[in-house]
């Protein structure tokens, strides 16, 4: 009973060309154009220069500056008021001002001014763009102190500590590496929860569930029909999403393609009974897609794909428990970056098998069979 009834589910998948097509091409443009749109990463800040010293030190501490890939130098106007009003034009997002007796005040040992003013109304581009231009002030004394060295000037006795960065799992901080794992985490949600959650309520408004409910098919076996067609459909799109991830920006797991494929089986079972419950509640097409986007929406930003998890409010952390992406995404990142197994991922293994048991369950009991 169950071949003929996924038998059925494959013939009005492919019956509708809109379907089909977007299957293919949906994952194509999630990951040829998230990775280089949804990215944090800031660069082409635009720069003003106010060099008030005018000495051989100052004009050293341009150069580094324009020397930077983060900066695109637009001005170097004479006074602070001058550079203001470009920032408040939207010319310029900063201003680094080097003081009068910059370089005066660095030969006798003390400690010279630098101004770095930022446009905070785009507060990411303003905190990360003073911070990238306090690193390069921060190396560029430091490196003078080390070129006076041998030098009998107070600065040389100053105590200088070395820091040596390693950057785990990303040594080249590659927000990329970071990005495409979580974005094939939505792709499997989007097309897995958003097209059975368009199944039953589809076949209500087409007149068809009427034929099922006066057959003998048991509630089990007809939520089984519907969730497998789905099943087998994300495994095409994460493949396809693997091969893209390797093709365009080459990056392939760390760990292994069976640990990923193991997880994806248990998400998808997961988000295609949440679409189902989604869809055995809603009445109409409209419905079920305004309230399937509902909460695709809050799960997306819950989740911890573009925001780190820590950085949300106490109580947001607390909320995230209960998100089912939040658990699949911690498993993509551990397996890409770090390479990670199963015993690694143990806790995030019972909370997708235990929410995959509630939404089947409430899925098969919110199914009602009228004769």
């Amino acid at each position: 009973m169950i071949k003929y009834l996924i038998e059925k589910e494959f013939k009005q998948l492919f019956r509708n060309p809109f379907i089909p097509k977007l299957i293919l091409l949906f994952p194509c443009m999630i990951m040829i154009l998230m990775p280089w749109a949804a990215s944090l990463e800031v660069k082409n800040i635009r720069l003003d220069i106010i060099d008030s010293d005018h000495s051989p030190l100052s004009r050293r501490l341009v150069q580094e500056v324009m020397a930077s890939t983060y900066f695109k130098v637009h001005a170097c106007p004479p006074s602070y008021d001058e550079a203001l009003q470009h920032v408040e034009a939207g010319s310029a997002d900063i201003i680094l001002e080097i003081a009068r007796g910059f370089e005066k005040e660095w030969m006798r040992g003390g400690s010279p001014r630098v101004l770095v003013s930022a446009n905070a109304v785009n507060g990411t581009k303003g905190g990360m763009g003073s911070s990238y231009l306090s690193s390069i002030v921060t190396g560029y004394v430091q490196q003078l102190a080390e070129e006076m060295e041998g030098v009998s000037v107070p600065v040389s006795s100053m105590p200088r500590i070395g820091v040596e960065v390693f950057n785990l799992y990303n040594p080249w901080l590659n927000y990329k590496l970071f990005m495409v794992p979580a974005l094939m985490v939505m792709l499997l949600t989007l097309i897995c929860g958003a097209l059975p959650a368009l199944n039953v309520v589809g076949e209500k408004e087409a007149g068809t569930i009427e034929q099922i409910n006066v057959t003998p098919v048991g509630k089990f076996t007809f939520i089984r029909a519907k969730l497998i067609p789905y099943w087998l459909i994300g495994l095409v799109v994460l493949s396809i999403a693997f091969l893209l991830a390797w093709l365009l920006y080459g990056i392939l797991p760390v760990g292994h393609f069976l640990t990923v494929y193991f997880f994806s089986i248990i998400f998808l079972f997961l988000v295609s009974g949440f679409g189902l419950v989604v869809s055995n509640y809603s009445s109409t097409l409209q419905q079920a897609m305004f309230v399937m986007f509902f909460f695709i929406l809050i799960l997306v930003l819950m989740s911890g794909l573009f925001t780190p998890i820590h950085s949300m409010p106490q109580w947001a952390q607390a909320v995230t428990y209960v998100n089912p992406l939040r658990y699949f995404v911690e498993v993509m990142r551990t397996v890409f970056l770090r390479g990670g197994g199963i015993a690694d991922l143990l806790p995030q293994l019972g909370a997708l098998l235990l929410f995959a048991a509630v939404f089947n369950g409430w899925a098969v009991l919110s199914y009602r069979k009228r004769s």
